[in-house]
Parts: structure tokens; sequence; C-alpha cells
């Protein structure tokens, strides 16, 4: 037995049955419950486990540098001289290699300064957000979410990565950049927070496949009635 909407009480509906009822109904009406539960909770349930999986694994030592999908690279400033001194240094794969993992160790620093932003943004999505979702595909949520909170994600991040490149860390960047009066770390702290910011919605997004391919194994009520 269904309600008006063709939606079963128990909340465990066939999710292609879900999303052709929802498509056709205006905005307003999208708040009724699947069951105890609307289609915006399980939207957000669905952005905060997602997120707080990808952040236990980025927080942990390695988290970044270990995975590919994550892993922050020394960037290529060329243009003015101090670019190009910071170029040719990085061309040698020691160098290289040390900058790197120095690198990645800052953003698992820096990555607890997002997450709050992200579960911030999470609670702000409207009911419009969890329509679009549920038409999209594996990483429409995060895909979501990233359009509204990379800017704040990443402006979060740019002070602490401004003081960890100007420190003892990444003295040989320093020496790189003195014959400039370091005007190049303004455009190296915002390369790495931007490449921290990626990284970070990059494993949100997997998570958010790996949920939505196998949702029972959360044993979350909301989700299996969301993604079943």
């Amino acid at each position: 037995m269904v309600d008006k909407l063709g939606i079963a009480p128990t909340g465990l509906c066939d999710r292609r049955s879900l999303i052709a009822t929802i498509a056709l109904l205006p905005l307003a009406a999208c708040a009724t419950p699947m069951g105890r539960y609307t289609v915006e909770e399980a939207v957000r349930r669905l952005l905060q486990l997602s997120s707080q999986r990808a952040f236990a694994r980025l927080t942990e030592p390695g988290g970044f540098y270990d995975d590919q999908l994550t892993r922050i690279t020394p960037p290529d400033l060329g243009g003015d001289r101090g670019g190009a001194v910071l170029s040719a240094l990085l061309r040698t794969r020691a160098v290289r290699d040390r900058v790197g993992m120095a690198l990645n160790d800052v953003a698992v620093d820096l990555a607890d300064n997002a997450a709050p932003i992200v579960m911030d943004a999470v609670q702000r999505m409207t009911l419009a957000d969890a329509v679009s979702v549920l038409r999209g595909g594996p990483t429409a949520a995060t895909d979501l979410l990233a359009r509204e909170a990379r800017g704040s994600v990443v402006e979060a991040l740019l002070p602490g990565a401004s003081r960890a490149l100007q420190s003892d860390m990444f003295e040989m960047l320093t020496a790189a950049l003195s014959a400039t009066g370091g005007r190049d770390y303004a455009a190296l702290a915002g390369n790495v927070s931007g490449q921290i910011g990626d990284a970070i919605f990059r494993a949100i997004g997997r998570e958010e496949a790996e949920i939505r391919r196998d949702p029972a194994a959360t044993r979350d009520p909301i989700l299996m009635a969301l993604l079943r």
C-alpha cells in the first residue's frame, strides 16, 4: 500500500520510482517524508557520512601523499625571476620528492581547518539541492558541495599554507624566493591551498560514490531508503 505520492510508508521505496515521482512534483512538494525521513535529510546524511570518511582518511599520517587521488604536488611557477628559480630548483627529483612530502604533511595538518566549513555547507543545503542530487551521478552531491564551499575552504587554508611555506620546513623554497623578496609566496600559497581544497572534495566524492554503490553497507536507514 502506498500514499498519494506513490511512496511506500516504510520508506524503503524503489529508488527509480522515488526519483521519477520527485521529478514530476513542484519543489514545495519535495519535502514529503519517505516514511519518517525527508529527501533533504537523506542527502545531508549522504554528504555528512562521505565527508566524515574522507577527513578520517586524509588526516591520518600520509593521508594525502599515499593516495594518488589526493597527493599534493610541488607547483611549477614560471614567469618572473623568482618563479624561474623555483621551477629550476624543483626539476631535480630528490628536491621535488622532499618538497612534495613536506607539502603533503602540511595538507594533513591543515585539513582539520576545512572540516567545519564543509560540514556547515552541508547543513545549509536547500531542498532544490536535494532534487538535483537525486537526478545526478555518483558524485552529484559532492559536486554541488564543492561549488558552494570550495572558495571558503581554500580561503580558510590560505593563512596556514602561507605560514608553513615560510617555515624552516621549506628552507629550499625560502632560498629560491629570496631573490624576489618573497613576492611569489602568495602565488605559491594560493596554488597549494587550491590543491588541498580540490583533493578534499575528490576524497569526499570517492566516498559518496562508494556509499551510493553499496548503501546497505552503511547500515543507515536513511541512506538505504534514498539509495536502494
